[in-house]
């Protein structure tokens, strides 16, 4: 299988061409979602990578429950069923310190949330991922809003990718990609002059500690979109391909969720984009319209107490406290009760993927599903099969269909 720093610089040359193509990122935030994602890579022939977060996937089960190495097993027991022989590329997102809930939860010190981070590269490796995205942008023990010096997040990414590279020549692993940087304000990154300093700070200490294999294929960076922006920035973007492109890399987009304008990814040098969220509210929507469906079915069998999914998942979500997460500043100290009509549902569909394996929520899913299969033999894959449909815009937008032969050169 081609390493993504190979397909990157093909990405590159296939340019000059006039051949334009960005690759795929879908957080795999749920197991219908990553079906839905290995579904799709199978249909077109197209590479897919997996972006898992320390929260999505740890070597405690993180929100998923699944650890690296049963995350990997996962993808490739789909992958199996589906009959896809397309290239699946799983993938740590923003892997770094603080960047787990727990560890800021805790209130960890730097030594142990490094030693965490460290535990997680070595168990990503071991499960066989494909790409390692070092993010030591954050730094809890800073004033809030105090950006990390760029030089210390030059220094402790290397120390992460020299701790990679150690563990990876250990355990006789073939070489493995990198990602660096960050969309985030809290890096420092976004302004350009300290992004010049880092990829300038990185590039001579990587050569200095004897790293120089490992420069990243991926640089992340402020494109326009971000958690409640979905405009991406077509100038930002051309501009920061022509400072990574020489150096072998492409610019990798987050918060691609709902932009706008996704055609834009591929014209400007966009290497790759990450998609989350929205194929969460799209999991959602979907069971949303089955209970409907089930409403409708029940009201003419009145001995059936209908699942109740709906109020579970939001008891659930409510429960897990994780929608504080995701208050806005104005927000910050309000019960849930207190806020808007349209923010409660936001918070809840954005929650629902912390929940999703939730004991409750399972059973009333499960619930939900058995009352159907009257009429639909297979609930299940109506849910896979809706976010299929949206994981494939971005497919056709990235110009992905039938790419596997041409980005293996």
């Amino acid at each position: 299988m081609t390493s993504l720093k190979g397909i990157v610089r093909r990405i590159i040359a296939l340019r000059a061409s006039d051949v334009r193509i960005t690759l795929l990122a879908v957080c795999p935030n749920s197991d219908a979602v990553l079906e839905a994602a290995v579904k799709v890579a199978a249909a077109d022939d197209m590479p897919m990578l997996f972006a898992a977060t320390l929260n999505q996937v740890d070597r405690d089960g993180g929100y998923t429950g699944w650890t690296p190495r049963a995350f990997v097993a996962r993808m490739r027991e789909l992958a199996a069923k589906h009959g896809c022989s397309a290239p699946l590329y799983p993938c740590l997102d923003h892997g770094g310190p603080w960047l787990k809930d727990v560890h800021t939860r805790d209130r960890l010190s730097l030594a142990e949330t490094m030693a965490e981070v460290k535990a997680t590269l070595t168990a990503c490796l071991e499960a066989g991922y494909a790409l390692l995205h070092v993010d030591p942008t954050v730094d809890r023990t800073l004033a809030l809003g105090q950006p990390l010096p760029i030089g210390v997040v030059v220094e402790r990414t290397v120390e992460l990718i020299a701790h990679a590279e150690m563990e990876r020549v250990r355990l006789g692993l073939p070489p493995v990609s990198y990602e660096v940087g960050t969309e985030e304000v809290h890096g420092g990154l976004v302004d350009w002059d300290n992004l010049n300093r880092f990829l300038s700070g990185l590039q001579a200490r990587l050569e200095a500690a004897g790293l120089a294999h490992a420069w990243p294929c991926f640089i992340v960076g402020k494109v326009g979109t971000d958690l409640h922006t979905t405009t991406f920035d077509p100038q930002s973007a051309r501009r920061l391909y022509e400072r990574v492109a020489p150096l072998g890399s492409l610019v990798k987009g987050h918060y691609t969720d709902w932009v706008a304008n996704p055609a834009d990814y591929p014209a400007t040098g966009m290497g790759g984009a990450n998609v989350g969220p929205e194929f969460t509210a799209t999991e959602l929507a979907a069971l949303h319209e089955l209970c409907a469906r089930e409403g409708r079915l029940l009201k003419g069998q009145p001995g059936l107490t209908p699942s109740g999914f709906k109020e579970v998942l939001k008891t659930a979500v409510l429960d897990s406290n994780r929608w504080q997460k995701w208050l806005l500043p104005d927000e910050v100290g309000c019960g849930f009760d207190q806020l808007a009509p349209a923010r409660q549902e936001w918070l809840v569909a954005t929650g629902a993927r912390y929940i999703w394996t939730d004991p409750r929520v399972v059973a009333a899913r499960q619930r939900l599903y058995d009352h159907l299969r009257s009429e639909l033999p297979d609930p299940h894959g109506f849910v896979v099969e809706r976010i299929a449909q949206n994981v494939q815009v971005y497919v056709d937008v990235f110009n992905l269909k039938d790419s596997v032969e041409i980005l293996a050169g």
